[in-house]
This record gives structure tokens, C-alpha cells and sequence, in this order.
């Protein structure tokens, strides 16, 4: 697949199985990597602000435990979609933010929101 196709062309193409140079579809590799729960809206929670320290994104989060925060946050971060800067001050603190890979799935989550308004009552 050449990654510069443009939408026309994925249509024709998808329907003769569309696969990564490695023979994975591209599109199931992106929803395993952002499966889960609370996935979507911690990266929700990252585009509202810069920087986002744990307390924080666990108060805005309702429902989330500090385990699941913790690990949906490691994997994100393993993914390379999450950044996590530590600082060595008193009190020390944390801060979470987008990295360039994870800013590049906006345009996705932008067309999956118009999908929404347009079909989700």
C-alpha cells in the first residue's frame, strides 16, 4: 500500500485485503494498540491540555482506578502515542502529554467525531 493513497484509491484497494509491508491490516494493528476502556479518553483528556499531571487526568476520568490509569498510561507510553516527564522537585511530580505519534492521530479521532454527530443521537 503506498501511504500517500488517497481516499478514492483506499476504496478501490480495500476490497483486495490491504496489508502492512509486515502482512498486518494497519487498521486492526491502531485498535489494538487503543483498546480498552479508558484509552480514548485519556488521549481525550491529553489533547484538552498540554500537560497533564496523574492526579489530574485521574480527577477528570470518572470511574478510572489508579491501577487502571496506571497501566492504560504504560502502555500508551510503550506505544509511543503518551510521554511521561518526570520531575525530581519537592514535592516530585509527573506530567503526561501527546508525542508527535500520538498528535497525528488527531485528524483520525476528528473524522470518527464528525461520524458521531452525523450518526449518535
Amino acid at each position: 500500500m503506498n501511504k500517500n493513497m488517497t481516499y478514492e484509491e483506499y476504496t478501490q484497494q480495500v476490497k483486495t485485503c490491504i496489508l502492512t509491508d509486515a502482512g498486518n491490516c494497519p487498521v486492526i494493528s491502531l485498535l489494538l494498540m487503543l483498546q480498552g476502556k479508558w484509552k480514548f479518553q485519556i488521549i481525550y483528556e491529553l489533547c484538552i491540555r498540554d500537560h497533564i499531571r496523574f492526579g489530574e487526568l485521574r480527577k477528570n476520568i470518572e470511574g478510572i482506578t489508579n491501577t487502571m490509569l496506571t497501566s492504560s498510561l504504560r502502555e500508551l507510553e510503550r506505544d509511543g502515542l503518551v510521554s511521561r516527564m518526570q520531575f525530581n522537585e519537592i514535592p516530585p511530580h509527573v506530567e503526561y502529554s501527546l508525542t508527535e505519534k500520538g498528535h497525528a492521530l488527531l485528524p483520525v479521532f476528528y473524522e470518527m467525531t464528525k461520524w458521531g454527530f452525523r450518526y449518535i443521537p
